[in-house]
């Protein structure tokens, strides 16, 4: 499924509200701007990286791009699941200080998407201080289902991730440090 937003798509988008393409985490249902999703792939092995955080499940090469992946459910503080055939890696362009990152989060499954009307979108309730919840657009209703919208960008922008030349360098010195196996 590759490039979500297309033109035809941002059209509609401009008439009904925003698109968000739906997804599912613990029989939970969140929603990313459909325009920040790259492509969806199903789930394949990564190189790991290492002292990554625990949510960080390591890189792929996407047509010469090193993207790192992140378990959303490890992110959020969910109990973790062994991936299945409908995990799946959502491929998106985050914002962070004037430039683009590209990074795939590993989520349960893919929903649907939809138009909401920005009157439609309710806050977040306030937990305290206590809880960060700024990385959460709203919450709205789509056939009768509760979906938490997220900004990816507040998400996943904060992410300590190397850069791509760092990440290709580590690459290149793991597979270095790879024992090679001796010809009999």
């Amino acid at each position: 499924m590759e490039n979500i937003a297309t033109e035809e798509n941002m059209a509609v988008a401009e008439h009904e509200g925003q698109q968000f393409l739906s997804f599912i985490m613990a029989e939970e249902e969140y929603g990313v701007d459909i325009l920040s999703v790259q492509e969806i792939r199903g789930w394949e092995p990564t190189t790991a990286i290492p002292n990554a955080p625990e949510h960080v499940k390591g890189v792929i090469n996407l047509r010469g791009t090193i993207v790192p992946i992140i378990d959303l459910r490890q992110r959020f503080g969910i109990a973790s699941l062994e991936y299945g055939p409908t995990t799946v890696v959502i491929v998106v362009k985050v914002s962070v200080e004037n430039t683009q990152k590209v990074i795939g989060i590993v989520v349960d499954a893919v929903s649907d998407v939809f138009s909401i009307n920005h009157g439609s979108i309710r806050s977040a309730p306030d937990f305290g201080q206590e809880a960060d919840l700024r990385f959460i657009k709203g919450l709205t209703n789509v056939n009768d289902k509760m979906v938490i919208l997220l900004d990816i960008n507040l998400l996943l922008g904060s992410e300590v991730l190397p850069d791509a030349a760092k990440l290709s360098q580590m690459i290149e010195t793991l597979d270095k440090a790879q024992p090679t196996e001796a010809i009999a």
